[in-house]
Order: C-alpha cells, then structure tokens, then sequence
C-alpha cells in the first residue's frame, strides 16, 4: 500500500517552498501526500509580501477531515505562524496519536523575510517540539532556540546539546550557511554528522522545506532516522546539482527533474 505524508504548512504563490514544495518532494520520493494550510502567502523568489494565516477552526477542520480518513505515516509541519494554529495542530496530533512528526520550524524566509510572531516561539517549543521525532532548524533558528549565536561546527553541537535539553526531542542543526562547511548534525544525545557538499548554487529557494520533507518521506516508507535524513540529503543534494535557474531572486529547485528527462 502506498504510503501517505502529512504536511502542515503555509502556501507559496510562486511553488518553490512551503505546501507545494512539500508535495513536489512527497511525490518525488514516492509518497501519497496531504496537506493541512496554515497561511496563504503572496511571495516570490525575491522576497514575502504578505501573510494571510488561516484561522483557528479551518485548520482544526482540515487536520480532522484528514487524519479521520486518509490517516498519515508520517507529517512534517512547517510555518506556523502563532501559537493558537499551534495549539490546534498539537490537540489533533495526539488525539489521533499521529507518527513520525518532523518538525521544520520555519522563522525566516530564504529572502530574510519574519513568518513567525514572538510568542509563537514558545508555543513551539513548549507544546510542539515535545510530540515531535524529529527538529530540522537551520543555523538562523538555531540560534533562537538555543540562544547561542553559531559560528562554526563546535558552536552548531553546543546549540544541538542545548536544544535537544530543552525539547528532549531529535535535532538536526543544518549547516549549509556555515562558511567553513555545510555538514548537518543530527543530535538525539549522540553526535552524528552528515557530511555536505558545497554546491555553487544561488537558487535556494525552499530547501529547508524539501530537505524534512523528504525525511518525513522516508520515514514514513519505515526507514530509521539516520536512513531517512541521509537518503533525503543526497535527494536535495541532487536538485541542487541541477542548477535550475527561475525568477529574479533566489529560484526554486526541480524537485522532478527525472520526470522530465
């Protein structure tokens, strides 16, 4: 039987992350995917225009039409912008006892862009990370969480520790804006480090996204953690390679290229 993916996440209007670049990837990586919207975005590769969260009890009721019916082996939550969205997706969760959680937890945009208000970090921390298997910040919101600024590898596993303290969850800090290297570290109270390649690419649009995507992806198909997050690393790796060049910012990846060729 086909497995499905869950995704809980905001839509972009120009395809290359968030919603569609989920299900692109879910697709991809040969899942049935899902999805549950918690804010419609106006945006490009140049930057976010606007934001226009989903109230409360629609996204109650696509998470309840969802995981009452198609029910999910895995679901990656990306932007949530407050804590009430937040509150609604944790009391659906456990009420459905829902698997393999991957928690990406969207800050800023690739562009620099704010998409999270400042009381929603807490909910996301103290009612979110905890039903989680699995945290995916890149180095920016690994400083938030962590308090810690990040400078270099060292810095990325004391910021690992820190969090992993707090959440007592999985946490892989993603090093790709790292000058020195872009080696991921996955922390679950043993170090594990995924080896990057740099990849001269300025169309980054959505990666982060893609990249816990793919591990849901995985994990959801019944690969082990580890499994998961290095298969889903060579599927991003392979987009980047392939250069595709869109729009006036930073572009989108071909998240199908072999559907193509």
């Amino acid at each position: 039987m086909r497995k499905k993916v869950l995704t809980i996440a905001g839509s972009d209007s120009s395809g290359g992350a968030g919603i569609q670049a989920d299900l692109k990837t879910m697709i991809s990586n040969g899942v049935y995917g899902m999805s549950c919207i918690t804010a419609i975005t106006a945006q490009n590769t140049t930057g976010v225009r606007k934001v226009l969260e989903v109230s409360p009890e629609i996204l109650d009721e696509q998470l309840k039409c969802v995981l009452e019916d198609i029910f999910p082996d895995a679901v990656k939550i990306g932007m949530v912008s407050n804590s009430e969205l937040i509150e609604v997706i944790v009391k659906n969760l456990k009420k459905y006892s829902a698997k393999n959680i991957v928690v990406d937890p969207v800050m800023v945009a690739t562009s620099g862009s704010n998409l999270i208000k400042s009381g929603a970090v807490s909910a996301l921390e103290n009612k979110l990370f905890p039903i989680a298997d699995l945290i995916t910040p890149n180095l920016k919101e690994a400083e938030v969480l962590s308090e810690k600024k990040i400078k270099s590898k060292e810095d990325m596993l004391t910021s690992a520790k820190l969090i992993y303290e707090k959440s007592h969850v999985a946490v892989l800090v993603k090093g790709g804006h790292l000058d020195s290297s872009c080696d991921d570290l996955l922390y679950d109270g043993t170090e594990n480090w995924f080896r990057g390649e740099k990849i001269d690419n300025k169309n980054t649009h959505g990666t982060g996204c893609t990249l816990s995507s793919a591990i849901a992806s995985n994990l959801a198909k019944g690969n082990s953690l580890k499994d998961s997050i290095y298969m889903a690393k060579l599927y991003l790796n392979n987009l980047l390679m392939r250069k595709m060049d869109l729009g006036k910012g930073s572009g989108p990846l071909d998240h199908g290229y072999f559907i193509s060729e």
